[in-house]
Formats: structure tokens, C-alpha cells, sequence
């Protein structure tokens, strides 16, 4: 995956080229690449859309290091198998108390509690998340009465709350544009249900506490003029430094491979395309036409 900031890309000479201010001119092997995360000060021409559509490469609008995900060239997800797979694993009880375990464990490092229904687990998990708030707070010094904000009286909250809602803000950003990226849909969650993003949010939660809290908690101590930015700020960084998008895709897998199942075959009266698609350059997520 690449991220381009402060530049125009165009296709030059049959070239896919990132040309900046003073006219210099950077390759980019479109084909070869997964995912381009085209970050602020980023303009793309019609050339260059079309080339990227052509050989499979998802075009990712973000924020800095992909802390706010504006849009998607592929929205809703790409490969139908795995959309089929997704979707079979979330609406079998069985299968999708097996990939929430899986998410439990992943998240807090320990098994989850054996005979429990997504209900309960959701409400131990929630006991647990609460505590790690208050214990958080307590290692960094901040006054946390508990977790509570208003998106309509944004200004209403206390700092440790605005704090916290901008950093897993920037975590959905990028937990949205892996999940894109692997070919899933976004809005077919397994502890989160019912919303546009309710996979996003259950993917996000899993790094959450390893991430963002942590550090939102330090900012918030320091009491900064604009806590939002420096939160922004900081969690650019995090997202560089760690590299997060490439672990939060193998991390996908993971989480549905839980389930046990392979991705549902084509059924035997299925009407292949009369016209077959070539396979593409990127990877599983991204459609080439």
C-alpha cells in the first residue's frame, strides 16, 4: 500500500506519476500495487482513476496516514466469495459466536469465558473495557468520571471524552480502509449489528486498546489547547510508526477464519460471466475490469 500527499497523479507517457510542485516526477507501479491512499493536498485525474480501476488497484480517500476515510473507489466491498463467506459466518449463531470468541480473545489476550451466549460476552467485555478506562486514567493522572459524549454538544464534553472519541474516530478511518481493502463489507458485523460500519467497528475494538485509548489518555493529561488535533496528530503518527493497516488486515483473517468454514462454492446452476474477468495484479480485495 502507498500513501501520497501534496501532488497531482496523472498517467504521463503511459506512466502512472505523482508530479509535485516543482514539476518532479515519482513512478508509481500501479499494477503492482494493492491500495493507494490518496491523502490531503492530493488531486487525481480521470487517467489515473481509470488506469487504477483497470488493473484491480483500490483508490482510498483518507486523511493523514489514514486517520478519516472520506471515500472509496470500491465501496461495499469486492470479492463476492468472501462477501458470501462474511455474511454466512454472521448469520449462522454457531459460526458467529465462534468469530466474536475469536475477536475476545484477540482483543484481551485470554480466551473467552466457555458457555457464553454474543450477549454476554458483549456485556463482560463492556465491564472490562470500562475498567481499563478507569485504570488508564489512574496511571495518567485524568479526572474520568465515565464514558460519555453527545455528537450534537460535541464542546459539552470533558477533555478525556473528546479525547477518546477523536482517536477511535481516526481508528475507524483505517479499520475501514482495511476492511475494504481485504475485500469484506463493512456494514456486515458480528457484535456490532445494524449499522453501515458495524465490521468496522468490531475490527477497530480489537486494536483499540493496544492504540488509541492509551494515547488519547496521555494527551488528554496534558491538557492541550486543541485536544482534538493533537489527537489527530498523535494518532498519524502511531499509524505510521506501527505500521497498523498491515497488521489489521492478516488480523481479518484471523478473526473469520475462526469460524471454521471455507468461503461457499459457486452453486452447480450458477450463470458464469459470458465474458470471464482476467485475474487482476491486486489482491483480494480489488476488482479489476
Amino acid at each position: 500500500m502507498v500513501f501520497i500527499q501534496y501532488g497531482q497523479i496523472d498517467v504521463l507517457d503511459g506512466a502512472f506519476v505523482v508530479v509535485d510542485k516543482t514539476g518532479a516526477r515519482t513512478h508509481i507501479p500501479v499494477g503492482s500495487v494493492a491500495c493507494i491512499m490518496l491523502e490531503p493536498g492530493t488531486r487525481i485525474s480521470h487517467a489515473a482513476v481509470r488506469l487504477a480501476s483497470l488493473v484491480g488497484t483500490l483508490l482510498v480517500w483518507v486523511g493523514e496516514s489514514g486517520v478519516r476515510l472520506y471515500a472509496s473507489g470500491q465501496p461495499g466491498g469486492a470479492r463476492a466469495d468472501r462477501l458470501l463467506y462474511q455474511a454466512k459466518l454472521a448469520l449462522d449463531d454457531e459460526l458467529r459466536l465462534k468469530v466474536v470468541r475469536k475477536m475476545y480473545e484477540l482483543r484481551f489476550g485470554e480466551p473467552a469465558p466457555a458457555r457464553r451466549s454474543v450477549e454476554q460476552l458483549r456485556g463482560i467485555e463492556g465491564a472490562r473495557v470500562r475498567a481499563a478506562y478507569k485504570r488508564l486514567a489512574q496511571h495518567h493522572g485524568v479526572n474520568w468520571r465515565a464514558r460519555s459524549y453527545d455528537q450534537q454538544e460535541w464542546d459539552a464534553a470533558d477533555v478525556p471524552n473528546r479525547c477518546l472519541s477523536a482517536a477511535t474516530s481516526c481508528l475507524y478511518g483505517i479499520a475501514e480502509a482495511a476492511v475494504l481493502a481485504a475485500g469484506y463489507a463493512p456494514a456486515v458485523g458480528f457484535i456490532h449489528t445494524g449499522k453501515p460500519l458495524s465490521f468496522v467497528y468490531d475490527v477497530a475494538d480489537v486494536y483499540k486498546f493496544e492504540t488509541v485509548v492509551p494515547l488519547a489518555f496521555a494527551i488528554a493529561a496534558k491538557a492541550p489547547p486543541e485536544p482534538e488535533r493533537a489527537v489527530r496528530l498523535a494518532c498519524r503518527d502511531l499509524f505510521r510508526q506501527g505500521k497498523l493497516l498491515e497488521k489489521i488486515i492478516p488480523g481479518i483473517e484471523e478473526m473469520l477464519s475462526a469460524g471454521g468454514i471455507e468461503p461457499p462454492v459457486a452453486p452447480a446452476d450458477a450463470v458464469l460471466p459470458v465474458i470471464p474477468v482476467p485475474d487482476g495484479l491486486g489482491d483480494a480485495g480489488h476488482r479489476s475490469q
